[in-house]
């Protein structure tokens, strides 16, 4: 589609319910971690309606306990228009019941689906290239002769092996007869002796290099009538690889998203393929990037975003019906930076120092260790933006301590205990029990929403998100065990104050295993990651308990959480 074509088309649309009293912000939402304005809120809202009610397409959401279901990212863009009338533009991530374009939502930087589109057309070429691999690999005399190949190689290793087995045999044979004879025989007799004990050495020597040549020359016959379809086959998949490197090069120049100012950027130039980044697998095909490209091609200026997933939670990822979503990392980070150059944007909460104001509390100290209580929104290490953390604070109190000092660690949003070591031999024998899974560890969390069953284990391996850090994912092929105990403490208001003891430590495990649809589906309240934003992360590390590296004694250490 051209951007001619695109300009024609109106996607502006103005809000159905008043939005007398609603202030704008001051600056546009930062993508990738927000809290939604109320205009986009309304604005979800409204589109969340229209997702319910319209009949101009179907889409199998999943929310009918569908198991078959595709959730989708579905994002709304408040903007003003030249007359400063307020409205919103919507988009979805990817495609949207098997298509680019649909009534409301805006069209797609660049559209691959176009029929006529070159996409298309050399899609169209490679797949005969395809059917034309497939159909010689499918030909019944290829297929005989791989499998000729195969059983003559087969062949080959078995006589090879029985006769050099022969060999071996006629050798020990030989030095009996050798030993036997060197104490009956006269000199003259037992040189004539050697003689032919060495001749039927030479004998089963050129029998193996015969038998080798034989099987050379069979495989070679077989190989040479093979690769007059193999060499057919080996150029087709040339073809198709060079042709799948120009038409992804091609796409790539393809989409070009804009700015404010009106200059543009390819893929190539975001993700520079000079320095062997190639971009992303759907880059450029989020909502985010197809809001603001129309919108800075129909004048609109942008006021707020947001993001929500509407329907059914993928099987590794987290993803809430209609919860709110930050902009993923890998994809759009780069593609946004670019976009939204010279717009004010909210300041990246994570280059704000939330630890100002706030300091640690000493549960317990002696002359090798301590435990503190640290406090919610607080870093137990340096950040890559923020420096002050329980390490800093602590290193400035005990400038004399050695060793790494941080035991182990606590998300940000985590508040609770945490043991610091004031050598480097106490932190090593307190590592060396949380290696061994020998501390025993208490948080405790309120979940937002009611839990049926009193207690269980989850038993759900974990990686890290690679497009979009630091989400964790359910990964059974990739990810490393975890696993965690959990008992109910109590249920009221549709919350469920429970105990989580972790067997592992893995990165936002607890958080992970208590939203996961096959965890308990339940997530903390206050998880902006995997649930919805709060006051706070209403998680804490209760108790430890662990064996003094001094003494040797068992120490249990407790700050009761205040939530």
């Amino acid at each position: 589609m051209s951007v001619q074509s695109i300009i024609q088309s109106n996607h502006f649309i103005p809000f159905e319910a008043s939005i007398e009293g609603y202030a704008l912000p001051e600056r546009f939402t930062f993508p990738f971690s927000y809290e939604p304005h109320p205009l986009s809120i309304l604005a979800a809202n409204e589109l969340q309606a229209y997702i319910q009610t319209q009949n101009d397409w179907q889409h199998n959401f999943g929310l009918s306990n569908n198991k078959n279901g595709i959730g989708k990212m579905f994002g709304v863009l408040v903007v003003q228009n030249a007359e400063t009338e307020l409205g919103y533009l919507a988009a979805f991530s990817g495609k949207l019941a098997g298509g680019n374009h649909h009534k409301r939502f805006v069209p797609p930087v660049f559209d691959i689906l176009e029929d006529q589109g070159f996409f298309r057309l050399e899609e169209k070429h490679i797949n005969t290239i395809n059917r034309k691999i497939e159909e010689l690999e499918n030909a019944e005399p290829f297929i005989q002769l791989t499998s000729q190949l195969i059983q003559a190689k087969e062949k080959a290793i078995e006589e090879s092996a029985q006769l050099k087995q022969r060999v071996k045999e006629a050798k020990a044979a030989r030095d009996i007869r050798r030993q036997e004879a060197q104490a009956s025989l006269s000199p003259t007799d037992f040189n004539a002796l050697q003689v032919v004990l060495n001749n039927e050495s030479v004998y089963l020597y050129f029998q193996l290099k015969d038998l080798s040549k034989i099987w050379k020359w069979r495989l070679y016959e077989i190989t040479q009538q093979l690769d007059v379809y193999q060499d057919e086959i080996n150029a087709l998949k040339a073809e198709r690889k060079n042709k799948s490197s120009l038409l992804q090069q091609q796409l790539f120049d393809n989409y070009t998203f804009l700015n404010q100012y009106g200059e543009t950027k390819s893929l190539c130039d975001i993700f520079p393929l000079s320095e062997n980044v190639v971009p992303p697998a759907g880059a450029g095909e989020c909502a985010a990037p197809k809001l603001l490209q129309y919108a800075f091609l129909n004048q609109l200026k942008p006021i707020a975003m947001a993001e929500f997933w509407w329907g059914q939670s993928p099987n590794s990822e987290i993803r809430k019906h209609a919860h709110f979503y930050s902009a993923c990392i890998s994809k759009c980070e780069p593609i946004l930076a670019h976009m939204l150059e010279g717009i004010k944007i909210d300041r990246n909460p994570m280059s704000i120092n939330t630890a100002l104001g706030q300091d640690y509390e000493t549960i317990y100290e002696d002359e090798y260790l301590l435990v503190v209580n640290k406090p919610v929104e607080f870093l137990s290490v340096p950040g890559k933006k923020v420096e002050d953390s329980i390490f800093t604070r602590i290193k400035e109190k005990y400038p004399e301590s050695t060793g790494p000092l941080i035991v182990h660690r606590l998300d940000m949003s985590t508040s609770g205990l945490m043991l610091i070591a004031k050598t480097k031999e106490v932190h090593q024998h307190l590592q060396s029990q949380f290696i061994k899974r020998k501390i025993k560890k208490r948080y405790t969390a309120l979940l937002d929403g009611i839990v049926l069953q009193d207690e269980g284990l989850i038993d759900l391996p974990l990686r890290v998100d690679l497009d979009d850090r630091p989400r964790q994912l359910v990964c059974y092929d990739y990810g490393k065990p975890a696993q965690t105990l959990w008992k109910v403490v109590e249920r009221f208001n549709n919350q469920t104050r429970i105990h989580f003891f972790p067997i592992t430590g893995r990165t936002h495990q607890l958080r992970v295993h208590a939203s996961h649809p096959l965890g308990l589906n339940i997530p903390i309240i206050g998880d902006d990651l995997y649930g919805k934003r709060a006051d706070r992360l209403y998680l804490h590390a209760e108790s430890l308990e662990f064996m003094h590296p001094h003494n040797f004694e068992m120490m249990t250490v407790e700050a009761k959480a205040v939530f």
